[in-house]
């Protein structure tokens, strides 16, 4: 029989078959090693060998099923619709609400009237009153339904009653918060990407500045003396600084919030290279501090004074060739400055760097612009960010670890730390120039 024309019980058992004969296939053909090795089968008969000759035997057979699960998914969801059509008809036959219908049910009026009133308003109610309220008293209302008074007891106005049910006297609606949390504001990083960085095993990375380099060449006359130049060597260093972070969790915490662990995993590791990021530029050399490029010394200076900034920065870039030597590659400046530069406009109104209506470029004579706050406005540097100039030494990278500190294993708490162990290395200051006044 076609799979088209299975009913659903009919689909289901062959479904269940199949998979059960699938099943035997993988679980004679895998590996102690959690491999599959289809050349073992033998449930399949002896007309069926081989690994290729299996494994075609197998898609075959996963086809099948695919083909007859999606026909049973199919009926199934006839099946759901036949239900549901069912409940909308029994909706349709549930009690009138008051108000609505006629025929042999109350009017709109009497409807909305509670069951109390409609029994004062009845004849044998009011003769007995007027006889004096003798013994007791039945009275029927016969043109009031059992629906309406299911409907009046919907409508909440059953035996006169008139108390309102509201949220803040009733029941009280569930709100489920949303899934993740809105992050609070912080510094990006902003400078790492434009250091280059190496590797160091080393406690203290030492080199040789060459601090006296004199050419002395010049042209010699025939048995005339030569002249002599002359080279110093210093030796320099940087020592390894450490930066770190720590926050103290409580078991509950990291064992009760699943994303808790890769939360702090995450944040403390970030806050090591916030730090970092700023220390490149802001760091006074002072120990445990790193030195930032704004307390290097021998690093050159340009003042703005009554430039406009893009020509003050053109000004570094010469220095930076002349007096370092070098090729400059960056500019860095802080976002209000660089707002300065982008607002610029000609006599007659124009931007310079681009219509408002596009991102405009984020380059200043030919070279990339990158915006921090980790330094206060006012100032921004030139300089040439290449190996030969300045280079960050990771003794090793951002470290996460757990450990106990104080009584704290017997107080169900544990403290998560990172660290981070670098040195930082200007090799030649005169390839930057700070641009002040700004």
């Amino acid at each position: 029989m076609a799979v088209a024309d299975l009913s659903l019980k009919e689909a289901r058992e062959k479904l269940a078959a199949k998979q059960d004969e699938l099943g035997k296939v993988f679980a004679e053909a895998k590996t102690d090693d959690g491999q599959y090795d289809f050349k073992r089968v033998t449930c399949l008969g002896a007309e069926v060998k081989g690994s290729i000759a299996v494994a075609e035997k197998v898609n075959q057979m996963n086809a099948e099923l695919n083909e007859l699960a999606e026909h049973a998914e199919k009926l199934e969801g006839a099946e759901r619709a036949a239900g549901e059509h069912a409940d909308r008809e029994k909706a349709r036959r549930n009690f009138p609400l008051p108000g609505g219908g006629k025929g042999n049910y109350p009017s709109t009026e009497q409807r909305l009237k509670a069951l109390g009133e409609m029994a004062v308003e009845t004849k044998a109610f009011q003769d007995w009153v007027k006889n004096g309220c003798p013994d007791g008293i039945t009275i029927n209302i016969d043109n009031l339904a059992a629906t309406d008074m299911l409907a009046l007891a919907a409508g909440f106005e059953t035996i006169g009653s008139k108390a309102l049910m509201a949220t803040t006297a009733g029941f009280a609606p569930e709100s489920v918060r949303q899934p993740g949390f809105v992050e609070g504001l912080t510094r990006p990083i902003q400078l790492l990407d434009i250091i280059p960085t190496f590797q160091t095993d080393q406690a203290t990375v030492k080199y040789m500045e060459e601090t006296t380099r004199t050419h002395a060449a010049a042209e010699v006359a025939e048995g005339g003396a030569y002249a002599e130049s002359t080279f110093v060597f210093t030796e320099k260093e940087s020592p390894v600084r450490k930066i770190g972070d720590s926050l103290p969790v409580t078991d509950e915490q990291l064992e009760d919030v699943s994303m808790m662990q890769g939360y702090i995993n995450t944040r403390l590791p970030f806050g090591v290279r916030q730090r970092l990021d700023g220390q490149i530029i802001v760091g006074n050399g002072t120990a445990p501090n790193l030195r930032g490029l704004k307390n290097v010394v021998g690093i050159q200076t340009q003042a703005k004074a009554a430039d406009p900034v893009p020509d003050a920065f053109y000004k570094a870039m010469t220095k930076v060739r002349l007096g370092g030597r070098s090729v400059p590659t960056h500019h860095v400046l802080h976002p209000t400055d660089w707002q300065g530069v982008r607002l610029l406009r000609t006599t007659d109104g124009v931007y310079i760097y681009g219509s408002p209506s596009e991102a405009g470029p984020e380059r200043l004579w030919g070279l990339p612009v990158v915006q921090q706050d980790a330094d206060l406005a006012g100032t921004g540097y030139t300089g040439s960010f290449r190996p030969d100039t300045v280079s960050l030494h990771e003794r090793r990278g951002v470290d996460v670890q757990v450990g106990y500190v104080g009584t704290q294993f017997t107080e169900g708490k544990r403290t998560v730390r990172a660290d981070i162990r670098v040195a930082l290395v200007w090799w030649r200051p005169p390839a930057f120039c700070s641009v002040t006044g700004l």
